[in-house]
């Protein structure tokens, strides 16, 4: 009974995503711009699958595996993911106080329902960090919760109803594992 759940949230979210629209969820990645899937290439959404770099080095991978993850609870990681890599970006002092200070609340504080999950020692580091953030205050944690994502979660990605659609729809085969033959 649960699989059949999952595959029609799974169709709902695939269905978003490729957009037999070119509707956008409200969200705001970095740049809060809309994506059209549209022009996704069988070439593209294979690569995803040959690393979890090259899926996340691609804005419509992370938008893909935002989604994915929004699926499984666990959205709340991509989000501090990309909220570290946009603040590596910012010049400005008072704007990285700033975004610092939000990252920290939004998804490291205890109180926040965004929460990530984090060990005690990055924790306490970023506590120390957080007197006077910088651009790097939160590679430690960003580093700990991509590794999470890419241990934990790129695997179910890959092998996933929402990704090896994407794969049908952009005219790629899925790769196929002889060792499970």
């Amino acid at each position: 009974m649960r699989d059949i759940k999952s595959m029609g949230a799974a169709w709902s979210v695939l269905e978003w995503l490729v957009g037999l629209s070119s509707k956008t969820a409200n969200n705001n990645l970095t740049d809060g711009q809309s994506e059209d899937f549209s022009d996704l290439t069988s070439t593209e959404v294979k690569s995803w699958a040959e690393s979890f770099e090259q899926l996340m080095a691609s804005r419509s991978g992370q938008r893909v595996f935002r989604e994915f993850l929004r699926c499984e609870y666990s959205e709340e990681n991509i989000l501090f993911w990309l909220a570290c890599e946009e603040l590596k970006q910012e010049r400005n002092p008072e704007k990285v106080e700033e975004k610092a200070r939000m990252i920290y609340e939004d998804y490291v504080s205890i109180l926040s329902p965004r929460e990530v999950s984090l060990d005690s020692r990055v924790r306490e580091n970023l506590k120390r960090n957080m007197m006077s953030p910088t651009q790097h205050t939160f590679d430690e944690a960003q580093l700990q919760i991509y590794t999470l994502m890419h241990r934990d979660s790129y695997s179910r990605f890959v092998n996933s109803p929402i990704y090896k659609e994407l794969l049908r729809r952009t005219g790629a085969e899925p790769c196929v594992n002889l060792s499970s033959i």
